[in-house]
């Protein structure tokens, strides 16, 4: 299950937090296609600074973000520039669907007239999602209502292209709850290159039961709010592509092999000439991979590209932030694409039928994401780590004929965590690093001598090596019992007294969505607590287990296949063990605390090891995998109906029994994505063994408990004074 929401991407909100002003600020700027320029928000306009000056001009302002007839400009949520028509696509009044705002107005801005023109004018407000104009500049399409839509740009006139048949649950051009929260497929839909056609998906939750989530707080009579989810056992949505010919109408699907209701397609693109459509369908276990090429006027898929997995095939979703486009290069013969067959997350070179391919990033190293294929100059900038530094991240480069080694671009001297926003013909970039003893840094460099532009601070020169000493947080690497060594943070106490014993509070996540150690500033914090830890005597630690998404190689992470509840689990546990070993750590006071995955991973360790646990506190957390969705959960446990005592063995509910220590359960009656249902049960079982804990149910709250006044307020004030109650703070 994803972890806590914070963003863009389902994050721990600590770890998200590293590098949220560079990815705000790479949101936000929209750099042009020659790479000279890029644009950007502030205070209510849209400017552009030039490269490498960074001189500003304002290129849309206030004046032209007004309507005619009203007094006030449209707030610009986001705003795209359209390659070679001079207008601006402007993104406003947006909505959250599920985890972002992908529902709102569109207006066309023409920079030469002024005009504004809105788009689906006559559609309900807020209801128009991924519009985006057609190669030749004519149309806009968009999604409304589940239905595709284009419009003529000269006359205003809409065209519906699809029908949902009187059903909410016949969705085109978008996706249902379960494929945004784990595929990140949200825009389902791509303009043909010649403009004449639209691919789409339709997904069909027909078939899909509603879970009910209970409303008792906004009205006298509560309401029922249904969400087509597919739980763990159950047959996915079936999906299909179509293409949709924009002067008749007529949808041309494509003619798939398999079982829609065993299989998924979570990525599809046209080719650049046009002429096929290429998507990639998984089996329901996710541990195979096609890649199909299909004739949009016949139908007709031919697999080109196969690959299998004794687990599960890593996807684009586990190093990218959107499914959105293809990879292509050489003209659109060939495409990057990632695998980690050969036990490691690489880049290869495959041509656009299959038959050739070409390892382009070799040796025991992971790619962690790719930040630019840059075709023209025939290379890719892609973020990875050294050897035995799972915790750090480095930018490399590296050709796309792959004849010459990767080549480090970061600066060795600054071991740490660097990211990079980069212009699209790879000459500039703003970079950022941070590591646990140095607050984030940012300048803007040329790439690939990763030199400061003129006027721009030399980080080399202001990075402060010697601050280490002064930190009280330690990174280090703690080997299990079990021979499993894991990477972990520790933060001490402020005057920490090595003669003395403290209390130690460990944070877990713990499943394969997401890591908690990175050497990044800010990371060896919890921002749960309502005070300072390390001010009140607490020592606090996080490691990473077996089955994380750490850079550690295809064995590592997937150790977890089959095991959640297991292996992670006990690398945790043993994991505690080893540190609380230490003269300074009191065994009597060993607390524990998550959010979702690690919630869950709280409840094990209270419940599996209640000798070494003695608090925890567990928010929204999964107590059983057969309560969640399910595609996350297949892909990493198999099919309930073929392993049911693995989905047993692991859940928190088979070992409530064991209890022992003191509890406290929180979650979100609403909660969509780790149902309320898990607690309720949970509940019952504590009960039926007469095992105390402290609960708290927050009304219609959902997975982030961010709705309602105060509520994050409460819930820091809450957890904290447990912890300060049953782990009391300070030296003895």
């Amino acid at each position: 299950m994803t972890m806590f929401q914070f963003k863009l991407r389902p994050a721990i909100l600590a770890v998200a937090a590293q590098f949220f002003c560079l990815a705000l600020f790479a949101q936000n700027m929209k750099w042009a296609a020659d790479g000279q320029s890029y644009f950007t928000k502030e205070e209510g306009e849209i400017v552009k600074y030039e490269m490498p000056g960074r001189s500003r001009t304002t290129v849309v302002s206030k004046a032209d973000l007004t309507p005619a007839g009203q007094s006030e400009a449209l707030p610009v949520d986001n705003f795209e520039f359209t390659e070679n028509t001079g207008k601006v696509l402007i993104y406003t009044n947006s909505k959250r669907v599920w985890r972002q705002k992908t529902r709102g107005d569109y207006w066309l801005l023409d920079l030469q007239s002024k005009s504004l023109q809105q788009l689906g004018r006559g559609r309900p407000a807020s209801s128009l999602m991924f519009a985006k104009l057609s190669p030749d500049g004519l149309w806009a399409a968009y999604v409304s209502e589940r239905n595709v839509y284009v419009e003529e740009l000269s006359s205003g006139a809409i065209k519906k292209l699809t029908d949902t048949k009187g059903t909410k649950k016949l969705i085109n051009g978008t996706f249902d709850w379960v494929y945004e929260e784990e595929f990140l497929c949200r825009d389902g839909f791509r303009w043909s290159p010649d403009s004449k056609r639209i691919a789409y998906w339709q997904i069909d939750a027909n078939q899909i039961r509603d879970f009910y989530m209970v409303n008792n707080t906004d009205s006298i009579y509560s309401r029922i709010i249904p969400v087509e989810y597919p739980k763990v056992g159950f047959p996915p949505s079936p999906a299909r592509v179509g293409a949709v010919d924009i002067s008749s109408g007529k949808t041309q699907w494509m003619d798939v092999p398999g079982d829609p209701q065993q299989h998924y397609i979570i990525r599809m693109e046209w080719t650049p000439d046009g002429r096929s459509i290429i998507l990639q369908q998984l089996n329901r276990k996710q541990n195979q991979s096609l890649l199909m090429l299909c004739n949009p006027k016949t139908g007709t898929a031919k697999t080109v590209y196969k690959e299998k997995d004794e687990a599960w095939v890593s996807t684009v979703s586990e190093w990218a932030n959107s499914a959105v486009g293809w990879d292509w290069i050489n003209k659109g013969k060939d495409f990057v694409w990632l695998s980690e067959k050969d036990g490691w997350r690489h880049l290869y070179r495959v041509s656009v039928d299959g038959k050739n391919e070409k390892l382009l990033t070799p040796g025991k190293q992971d790619v962690v994401s790719v930040e630019l294929i840059d075709d023209k100059n025939k290379v890719i900038y892609y973020i990875s780590t050294p050897a035995n530094k799972a915790t750090q991240r480095y930018l490399y480069r590296v050709g796309l004929d792959g004849r010459e080694p990767p080549k480090m671009l970061s600066p060795v001297s600054m071991s740490g965590s660097h990211s990079y926003a980069i212009s699209p013909t790879g000459e500039y970039a703003k970079w950022r690093f941070s590591n646990y003893f140095t607050q984030p840094m940012t300048a803007w460099v040329t790439l690939p001598d990763h030199k400061p532009l003129k006027g721009e601070d030399n980080l080399k020169k202001k990075y402060d090596p010697s601050q280490r000493e002064a930190a009280n947080v330690e990174y280090f690497k703690v080997k299990t019992e079990d021979g499993v060594e894991m990477d972990a943070w520790m933060r001490k106490p402020n005057n920490f007294d090595e003669s003395k014993k403290y209390p130690i509070i460990f944070y877990f996540y713990g499943e394969p969505a997401g890591t908690t150690v990175r050497d990044a500033w800010g990371n060896a914090s919890n921002f749960i607590y309502d005070g300072d830890l390390a001010q009140d005597g607490y020592i606090t630690v996080s490691l990473d287990n077996r089955g994380t998404p750490a850079p550690k190689g295809r064995a590592w992470r997937k150790a977890i296949y089959r095991n959640i509840g297991q292996v992670n689990i006990r690398d945790q546990a043993m994991g505690a063990k080893e540190i609380i070993k230490r003269p300074y750590v009191d065994p009597e006071r060993v607390g524990v605390w998550g959010w979702s995955g690690g919630g869950s991973s709280t409840l094990n360790c209270m419940f599996q090891y209640p000798d070494i646990f003695t608090v925890g506190v567990a928010i929204a957390p999964v107590t059983s995998s057969l309560f969640y969705d399910n595609i996350y959960t297949e892909r990493y446990m198999g099919l309930p109906q073929e392993n049911m005592g693995d989905y047993l063995a692991g859940a928190a509910i088979t070992h409530a029994k064991n209890l022992k220590g003191k509890l406290l359960l929180v979650h979100g009656t609403t909660d969509d994505n780790v149902h309320f249902q898990n607690s309720e049960a949970l509940v019952n079982e504590l009960v039926k063994h007469n095992k105390q804990f402290q609960y708290m149910a927050y009304p219609g709250r959902s997975h982030s408990l961010v709705e309602g006044e105060g509520t994050f307020r409460h819930l820091s004030t809450m957890v904290s004074a447990f912890m300060r109650a049953n782990c009391p703070p300070g030296a003895r």
